[in-house]
C-alpha cells in the first residue's frame, strides 16, 4: 500500500507513511547488537496480502556467542504488532565474533526461502558442510528442508545448503529470469557479484581475487577453477551493502539493470547484464554510506544510509528530476 518498514540496527522496527508519520511495531525479538550485528533484513511473504508473515532476520545472543536467525511473524498493521512469531533457522554454529552475519534474505517465484549466511570471520567454516557459515541456504517457507536440495541426502545442518564458499554475503536477488545473484564483501580487494548455482563452491577461503588484511595473498580464481568465480570483482572495493534488480516504471530506461549499494565506497552502483554476464554501467556518488536499497509501487528508488556517529541515517526517495 505504499507504507515503508525499515529495521534500525538496535533492534527497532519501524512504519514510515510517504506523509511523514511514524509508528513503531512492537514484538521485536531481543537482538545481539554490537559490532556488525543487530536487526537485519524484511521481507515479504509473497502472499503477504492473505497470510500477513513477514520475515526478518537478526543477530542473537547464545552461551557460545552470537548467531544470526531468520524468523516470520504476523504483522498486525492495526495493532502495530508482529505476532506468533517463528524462528525458522540460525547459523551454526554461534561464534564469539562481532562480523559477517550476512543474513540477507529473499524468495523466489515459487516460494522458497533463501537465506545468505556470512562465514563470522572465521574463514574456514564457509568450506565445512557440517556448519551453515559461510553458505547460501534454501529452505520450505515454514523452514522444512527440500528433499531436492544438493546436498539433501546427506542430512543435518548440510541439507540446507544450495552454495558454499562465501565470506560475507549482503546482497541476495532473483533476476527477472528467475536467477539468483548476490552481491559478496570481500577482504582487502575482491568484491564479487556472483550467479549462485546449484551445488557450487565459490571458494573463500581458499581463493579471492582480494587478499587479507595483513597483507597475505590469497590465490585468485584463476587458479583454482574448480571453484566457481565471481561474475564481476571490484579491486578497489566498493563494500557492497545490498543488491535490487529494478523493474519500476520511474526509470524505463533502467529495467534489468541492479543497483548495488556501496558502504565504504558511498556510491550507488548500477549494473547492466547479458545473460549471465554482467558489467558496472554507472556509478553515482551518494557521499553517504548506503546501507539498504528498495523499489517502491511508484519505481522510485529507495535507499538507507547508516547512521554515523554524529548524524543519523536518512532515508532517501530518488526519482527522476521533473
Amino acid at each position: 500500500d505504499g507504507r515503508l518498514l525499515v529495521s534500525e540496527k538496535r533492534g527497532k522496527l519501524q512504519l514510515y507513511t510517504l506523509h511523514g508519520d511514524t509508528r513503531e511495531i512492537s514484538g521485536v525479538p531481543a537482538v545481539a547488537y554490537g559490532g556488525q550485528g543487530g536487526f537485519g533484513d524484511l521481507v515479504l511473504h509473497p502472499d503477504f496480502a492473505s497470510n500477513a508473515l513477514l520475515y526478518f532476520s537478526y543477530a542473537e545472543d547464545g552461551s557460545e556467542g552470537t548467531g544470526a536467525a531468520v524468523a516470520r511473524a504476523r504483522l498486525d498493521l492495526e495493532a502495530l504488532q508482529l505476532q506468533d512469531l517463528e524462528v525458522l533457522w540460525r547459523q551454526t554454529p554461534k561464534v564469539d565474533s562481532g562480523g559477517h552475519y550476512g543474513h540477507r534474505i529473499a524468495f523466489d517465484a515459487a516460494g522458497y526461502l533463501w537465506i545468505s549466511s556470512g562465514e563470522r570471520q572465521q574463514f574456514d567454516p564457509a568450506q565445512d558442510m557440517n556448519s551453515n557459515l559461510g553458505k547460501i541456504v534454501r529452505l520450505h517457507d515454514d523452514g522444512r528442508l527440500p528433499q531436492d536440495n544438493p546436498f539433501a541426502e546427506r542430512g543435518a545442518v548440510s541439507a540446507e545448503i544450495w552454495s558454499l564458499g562465501h565470506r560475507n554475503p549482503l546482497g541476495l536477488a532473483f533476476d527477472a529470469q528467475g536467477r539468483l545473484w548476490s552481491v559478496e564483501m570481500g577482504p582487502s580487494g575482491g568484491d564479487e557479484l556472483n550467479l549462485i548455482e546449484r551445488g557450487e563452491n565459490y571458494g573463500y577461503p581458499l581463493v579471492s581475487n582480494g587478499n587479507h588484511y595483513n597483507g597475505r595473498s590469497i590465490p585468485d580464481h584463476s587458479t583454482a577453477p574448480q571453484f566457481k568465480a565471481p561474475v564481476v570483482s571490484w579491486s578497489p572495493v566498493i563494500s557492497p551493502s545490498s543488491l535490487l534488480f529494478y523493474s519500476g516504471s520511474e526509470f524505463p530506461e533502467w529495467q534489468g539493470s541492479a543497483f548495488v549499494g556501496g558502504l565504504s565506497s558511498q556510491t550507488l552502483v548500477r549494473l547492466t547484464f547479458d545473460g549471465t554476464t554482467a558489467r558496472e554501467a554507472q556509478r553515482f556518488a551518494v557521499g553517504k554510506r548506503i546501507r539498504a536499497l528498495a523499489q517502491g509501487p511508484d519505481g522510485a528508488l529507495w535507499a538507507l544510509e547508516d547512521e554515523r556517529r554524529l548524524t543519523g541515517g536518512r532515508l532517501l526517495r530518488l526519482s527522476k528530476q521533473r
